[in-house]
């Protein structure tokens, strides 16, 4: 039985591994000097923004001035008036934005507008049509690098999207931003850097029409831009990152809403682990496709406070196998795994994460952070979201 139970142990520690150095790779390759990002031009295809807008009077004005002043010549602003019971729709118009309104008492989520919004593109099709939320700020040349990235590389691309905390934030929501940093500029960029693919974020969304006209996003999917991601890149068609492009929003004050968007993210991640991104990685290995390898790699590396927390315990058993034992090989990999993690997750604090919070607040702050979410990840398997709820804003 033990040795079955040592066994199992080296087994677990090995797949753990997996994600580990996976994060390790992508925070390695975007700290290494000499990258620039790449010149954008004007840009003249034809442009359709779809923005899904939920009760979302209150920020849509602000919104849509910042697209326009990034808009190009081409462009069409597409708000899809959601189940509003709100005047969202009227705000849009006044605002020169083409609005369309949809409702339904069931079918709910983003997903479901999104769908509703390339219909009605069908009658008039774009060159390359670009999500954005409607609670975002675009900020100067991202539509052009967009559409630019898009032309020339003919395949789906996703912005730098940042989700800041406003200011006088408590220090959990700044150790959220920092690992929202980690996930969707650090990491990306490792990978963008060898060549590789990205998840969709779900704002700053840019696609080609042909790859994305035939997209069933009518599913209800609770993280629909992965899911999406995950199918362009079984049609060898992933998404690739687009730094030169850059969008913001911001994380609710609301406790209730920033409790609930964290809830949704990463129970949707985590299901997507297992539903999509173990199949994803099998199937990149079967064909050769490194492609498809990377992008289920990248899925499959959980929330960073996740992997930390997973990381931490193999680490204790380690060494306490080690003290029982004697033997510092092989139980010692527990403790270097977790050391390795912990040195990476410093190095990309360094990279892009020195002004979201000081050194110190990290250090004291990050094992609180993370331990605070067991409750969060235990709900995956007890009380698991699966439909799409709007976060309460402030």
């Amino acid at each position: 039985m033990l040795i079955v139970a040592e066994i199992l142990f080296l087994v677990l520690l090995a797949i753990l591994a997996i994600p580990v150095f996976t994060f390790c790779l992508q925070i390695l390759v975007a700290v290494l000097p000499g990258y620039r990002n790449q010149k954008v031009e004007a840009q003249s295809a034809s442009v359709a923004l779809l923005i899904p807008a939920h009760n979302e009077s209150a920020g849509i004005s602000e919104t849509l001035a910042s697209i326009r002043k990034a808009a190009t010549p081409n462009t069409r602003i597409v708000v899809i008036a959601d189940n509003c019971t709100d005047n969202t729709a009227e705000i849009a118009r006044d605002l020169g934005a083409e609005v369309i309104e949809r409702a339904h008492d069931t079918l709910r989520g983003k997903g479901y507008a999104l769908d509703f919004g390339i219909q009605y593109l069908r009658n008039n099709p774009p060159e390359v049509m670009i999500v954005f939320d409607a609670d975002c700020l675009v900020y100067p040349d991202t539509i052009n690098a967009l559409v630019q990235a898009v032309v020339n590389g003919k395949r789906s691309v996703q912005a730098l999207y940042l989700i800041q905390a406003k200011p006088n934030s408590p220090v959990k929501t700044k150790l959220a931003e920092f690992a929202y940093v980690v996930k969707s500029w650090t990491r990306p960029l490792g990978f963008h850097r060898l060549g590789m693919p990205m998840q969709l974020m779900g704002s700053g969304m840019a696609f080609p029409w042909e790859h994305v006209k035939s997209a069933n996003l009518a599913k209800g999917y609770i993280v629909e831009d992965m899911k999406l991601g995950i199918d362009l890149a079984v049609q060898h068609v992933a998404p690739k990152f687009c730094p030169e492009a850059y969008v913001t929003s911001e994380f609710p004050m609301n406790d209730e809403g920033a409790a609930s968007q964290r809830k949704r993210w990463e129970h949707g991640h985590i299901g997507m682990i297992v539903q999509e991104g173990l199949p994803l990685l099998f199937k990149g290995v079967r064909t050769g496709n490194v492609e498809m390898i990377a992008m289920a790699l990248d899925l499959c590396v959980p929330p960073v406070a996740l992997l930390f927390l997973l990381s931490g315990f193999f680490a204790i058993i380690s060494a306490g196998l080690i003290f029982a034992t004697g033997l510092y090989l092989p139980w010692a990999y527990g403790v270097i795994q977790f050391l390795l993690l912990a040195l990476f997750v410093m190095i990309s604090w360094f990279k892009h994460g020195r002004k979201i919070l000081p050194f110190f607040e990290l250090l004291t702050y990050a094992p609180v952070y993370a331990l605070s979410k067991i409750q969060l990840y235990a709900k995956f398997f007890v009380n698991r979201q699966i439909e799409w709820v709007k976060s309460k804003r402030d």
